[in-house]
């Protein structure tokens, strides 16, 4: 972009050549001139912000959570006594992937969860700490019995959740989710995990 030099005493101020009224040009051509010249550039912010607002819209999280591959996500189904219900999960089998969980996430699709394999059985304990979504924790056997549900877990909370019974797995679903499906102990979790 060229620029103009305009000295004004001391200072010097640049100006885009392409704002600069030519002198060669009368008062009303001048005028002209310079709404045509404010015209452009209010399209081109108009346009500008259209394309950032589309932008933003493709990067909100429903738009990601839409669009993230389903590489790496297994199905469960919970029977319960209002029917079958199928969830995409992702399955935390190590101590590092447990340890993380769904911390610093802040939406999950209604039909995603996540499914910690604690690999035996056993009393567990969960936390809600930089998990900002609430859930709903279900506490399994390694039958694929439900033995608990916590219902509406407080997000950033660091108070501990028992399972209340021995357990082999842990799905969490966004809260809500067990009282829209019925869920209770005794429901069944259908699972690669769990014994048939």
């Amino acid at each position: 972009m060229k620029m103009a030099k305009m000295g004004m005493k001391a200072k010097t101020l640049l100006i885009p050549e392409s704002l600069l009224i030519p002198n060669s040009l009368p008062l009303q051509r001048c005028a002209n001139w310079l709404v045509m010249r404010m015209a452009a550039a209010l399209r081109l912010t108009c346009a500008a912000l259209l394309c950032l607002t589309l932008l933003g819209l493709s990067f909100s999280p429903a738009a990601l959570a839409q669009n993230a591959p389903e590489v790496g996500l297994e199905s469960v189904v919970i029977v319960t006594a209002t029917g079958s219900h199928t969830f995409s999960v992702e399955v935390m089998r190590t101590d590092e992937e447990r340890a993380k969980g769904l911390m610093f996430r802040r939406f999950m699709p209604k039909d995603r969860g996540m499914l910690f394999d604690f690999k035996r059985e056993d009393n567990v304990a969960m936390w809600m700490k930089n998990t900002y979504l609430p859930l709903d924790m279900v506490f399994i056997s390694r039958a694929g019995i439900v033995v608990n549900v916590a219902q509406n877990t407080e997000p950033l909370s660091e108070r501990i959740i028992p399972s209340g019974a021995p357990t082999y797995a842990v799905l969490e679903v966004n809260a809500g989710t067990a009282k829209a499906i019925g869920l209770k102990s005794g429901d069944r979790v259908q699972h690669s995990l769990f014994a048939k």
